[in-house]
């Protein structure tokens, strides 16, 4: 007998990048930092006090908030933390649009769970294709009668990056519909929009530590916002899960936060890195997109999307590819050390030639 509602037969789930474990791969599919969290983060995690886990956690993540505000420069109150930035931005769809209003706007080639929430909660959705270069077309967004807008800045998965001050403009000349912004790559780009929060009321700001942070296994992230949006989202998440963030994750995520200096020396690697890897791509053929996020979109090379992908993953490389148009002629790239990328890099030459 089938217990499935109408939903569940329906809904089209999203699909994670490829976790394989039937041998050692260098695993550059899913834009995970390949370098390890702060050493803060080992010295929590040694002397977290194991009888604290039969207590609940605090339920609206004080403490992490204090130090994430810091950061951030913003107040405590202008924070809200979820399990992972996809949790908040689960909760934002129902928070601030309605199955009845005139839906969520975001692109076409963009974060693919942004329409996979939209159909779970309801929401009618607007999309708007990218332009012909891949750069969003913000004056299309604008025209288009919406509740408000999902932006990934850096973009994904194209990596391609929108600067702060083109940004403020355009959530300025939408003053009644909110801008929510997804910064999960922003670290690797350095215009985020956190500093509009007190002159743009109608921005919300989603970060993670899964990226620059490399906690993508601890499942944490946040939002900054004008008090009344983070309100919205207190009011969701305590309609479904009012203890979100366990007890060791807020540990973690605190005393990641406060180490800067290590974090700013992790990002500047990965840097470095994504320009060798995007001028040694460019040099074999490949179109890549300039990036602003710890991957790169390459394709149009000698073959095509679907061969490149299948082939590094016969000889032990995963990345990521999408049988979809315009996206199946390109595979995304994680950025990852010097010794993945060089073979990465091998395994290009020897396929393409």
């Amino acid at each position: 007998m089938d217990f499935f509602s109408k939903k569940a037969r329906g809904i089209a789930p999203y699909t994670a990048g490829e976790q394989l474990r039937d041998k050692t791969y260098i695993k550059l599919n899913t834009n995970e930092n390949p370098y390890p969290p702060s050493p803060r983060v080992k010295e929590v995690l040694e002397r977290f006090p194991a009888e604290d886990l039969r207590l609940y956690p605090r339920p609206d993540a004080d403490l992490l908030r204090q130090a994430i505000a810091e950061r951030e420069g913003v107040s405590p109150e202008n924070v809200f933390c979820g399990n992972g930035s996809d949790e908040v931005l689960a909760l934002s769809f129902p928070a601030f649009f309605d199955p009845d209003g005139a839906g969520a706007c975001f692109a076409d080639i963009t974060y693919s769970f942004y329409e996979v929430f939209a159909a779970f909660f309801g929401i009618p959705t607007r999309i708007v294709p990218l332009l012909a270069d891949f750069t969003f077309d913000l004056d299309a967004l604008r025209r288009t009668d919406c509740q408000g807008y999902y932006i990934a800045n850096p973009n994904a998965p194209t990596g391609i990056g929108i600067g702060r001050e083109t940004l403020e403009q355009f959530a300025v000349s939408v003053p009644d519909r909110i801008v929510i912004l997804d910064e999960a790559y922003m670290d690797f780009f350095g215009e985020s929009c956190v500093s509009l929060i007190g002159r743009c009321p109608n921005v919300l700001v989603v970060k993670t530590f899964s990226k620059s942070y490399a906690l993508a296994g601890i499942r944490c992230g946040y939002a900054i916002g004008d008090r009344a949006l983070i309100a919205a989202l207190l009011r969701m998440k305590d309609c479904f899960n009012s203890y979100p963030v366990d007890g060791v994750a807020q540990a973690v995520c605190t005393a990641a936060v406060q180490d800067t200096a290590y974090y700013s020396a992790v990002t500047q690697n990965v840097v470095s890195e994504r320009k060798r890897v995007q001028n040694a791509l460019r040099d074999m053929g490949f179109t890549v997109p300039e990036s602003a996020s710890n991957f790169l979109f390459a394709g149009r090379a000698k073959a095509g999307g679907k061969e490149i992908y299948t082939r590094l993953k016969e000889a032990g490389v995963l990345v990521r590819f999408w049988d979809k148009p315009v996206l199946r002629d390109f595979v995304r790239i994680t950025v990852g050390t010097a010794e993945q990328n060089d073979a990465l890099l091998r395994q290009l030459k020897e396929i393409l030639s």
